[in-house]
């Protein structure tokens, strides 16, 4: 089997390139936020608060768990979700170590 594009690129690019196309997402930034707004939900919440959809908001919340920024207790016949706090603040590190590279002005007359 050949090389795939992402073998050329280290476990940390490709984990926050994984991290950032999962959260390149107006309606799961918006999630995002009602999680952090209410603590806990169930997926109907979201479709009332968001207007999308019910199988559009399980596909959002799937890519979401999928990298462990939220998830999910069962409580009856719904699913109910949260921030999970310490992926949360893994994700906000490694993103912030990202940030951090940037040491000053890059662009100038030779730009």
């Amino acid at each position: 089997m050949g090389v795939t594009k992402t073998d050329l690129f280290s476990r940390k690019q490709n984990q926050i390139a994984n991290y950032a196309r999962v959260l390149a997402h107006p309606a799961r930034i918006a999630i995002l936020q009602y999680l952090l707004k209410t603590n806990s939900c169930c997926n109907s919440h979201l479709v009332d608060e968001l207007g999308l959809a019910q199988a559009t908001i399980s596909q959002h919340l799937k890519e979401m768990k999928s990298i462990g920024i939220i998830q999910g207790t069962i409580e009856g016949v719904s699913v109910n979700y949260c921030i999970h706090s310490d992926k949360w603040m893994e994700i906000k590190g490694v993103f912030y170590q990202l940030f951090e590279e940037f040491k000053g002005p890059v662009c100038g007359e030779n730009c």
